[in-house]
C-alpha cells in the first residue's frame, strides 16, 4: 500500500468528504478520487459506501483505519529519526594517546551532548602528526600539547611532567640510569635530558617512544625509568621524587580551517568552561 494513499485515506476520515480531504492534502478532487480508487483496486475491496447523501467508511474501510494510522505513524517516526542525520558528517578528532584515558572521554561527552547524532572518529597520534593532518584537512579538530609561550587553541587543562618507574626499580643500582622518553619533539624529552645533564646525572637513552603505552610498557618491564605527564601515569607505576624538575604543559583544542558545525561557540564554551580561563579548567578532570 502506498503511504501517500494511506495519508489521503486518513485525510478523508478527518474531514468527512473527498472535497475537504483533497483540499487538505493540496490535490484536486479528481486526483484524490483516482487515488482512492487505486487503493481500493489494490486491496480488492470497497472502502467507502453511501449513507444518504454522504460518503462513509465501509466495513473494510473501518478495518483499514487502525492499520493506516499505525503505518503512517511508523512512517512519520522513521522519517523523523532518519532526518536527524540529514547533512551530518563525522567529526574527525585527533588526540595523543597520552590523553585518551582521562581527557578524551570528557571531550567526547561534551561533543555528544552538543550533537547526539554526530559520529566521532578518533585518531590517536602525537601532537605534531595531528597538527599536520589538521593542516591537510584530514582532521576537524585535535587535542594537542601547546608549545611553550604559544597562545594557540582553546585551553582545556594543564598537565605536569613527572618521572616514573616500576615500584621495584632501584634507581641507586643503575649507573648510568636507563631512561625511556617520548620522541625528541616532546617538551618532556628535552626537559628530562637537560635536567639530568645539568645535575651531572649519568644516563643512557634506552628508547624514544611516540606513544605513552610504549613508554609505560618499557618502564613497567623494569628496564628504564620514564618521563611523562601525570595524567598519563597508570596506577601500577611509581612517581619518583628528587629528580630534575619537568615542565607543566598546556593542553588545548585546535580546530581546522573549515569549522565543523558541531564545534560552534556554545560547544567550545562548554569544552573550555570559561574561554581562556586557566583557573576555570583546573577542575576539568
Amino acid at each position: 500500500m502506498d503511504i501517500d494513499a494511506l495519508r489521503s485515506f486518513l485525510a478523508f476520515i478527518e474531514t468527512g468528504s473527498f472535497t475537504r480531504a483533497a483540499k487538505q492534502i493540496n490535490r484536486t478532487q479528481s486526483a484524490f478520487s483516482a487515488q482512492m480508487r487505486k487503493l481500493e483496486d489494490e486491496l480488492n475491496v470497497s472502502l467507502f459506501e453511501k449513507e444518504g447523501r454522504n460518503l462513509v467508511l465501509s466495513e473494510a474501510g473501518i478495518a483499514l483505519r487502525s492499520h493506516a494510522e499505525q503505518l503512517v505513524g511508523l512512517h512519520n517516526q522513521a522519517l523523523k529519526q532518519v532526518k536527524r542525520y540529514e547533512n551530518k558528517r563525522p567529526l574527525r578528532l585527533g588526540c595523543p594517546e597520552d590523553y585518551n584515558d582521562k581527557l578524551l572521554p570528557q571531550v567526547v561527552k561534551i561533543l555528544q551532548q552538543a550533537e547526539p547524532t554526530c559520529s566521532i572518529q578518533v585518531f590517536s597520534e602525537p601532537s605534531s602528526s595531528l597538527r599536520a593532518k589538521l593542516d591537510d584537512g584530514k582532521l576537524d579538530a585535535a587535542i594537542v600539547t601547546r608549545s611553550a609561550g604559544s597562545e594557540e587553541g582553546y585551553f582545556l587543562a594543564s598537565d605536569k611532567g613527572v618521572w616514573i618507574s616500576h615500584a621495584e626499580f632501584e634507581l641507586a643500582q643503575h649507573h648510568p640510569i636507563p631512561i625511556a622518553l617520548f620522541q625528541s619533539d616532546c617538551q618532556y624529552h628535552a626537559a628530562a635530558i637537560d635536567g639530568l645533564s645539568k645535575q651531572g646525572i649519568s644516563y643512557q637513552l634506552l628508547a624514544c617512544c611516540n606513544t605513552a603505552s610504549a613508554q609505560r610498557a618499557i618502564v613497567r618491564s623494569k628496564m628504564a625509568i620514564g618521563a611523562m605527564g601525570r595524567m598519563s601515569v597508570s596506577d601500577d607505576l611509581k612517581i619518583l621524587d628528587n629528580m630534575p624538575a619537568l615542565p607543566a604543559v598546556d593542553i588545548v583544542l585546535i580546530t581546522g580551517v573549515e569549522p565543523h558545525p558541531v564545534l560552534d561557540k556554545t560547544c567550545l564554551d562548554q569544552l573550555i568552561n570559561l574561554p581562556n580561563s586557566r583557573e576555570a579548567n583546573v577542575a576539568f578532570f
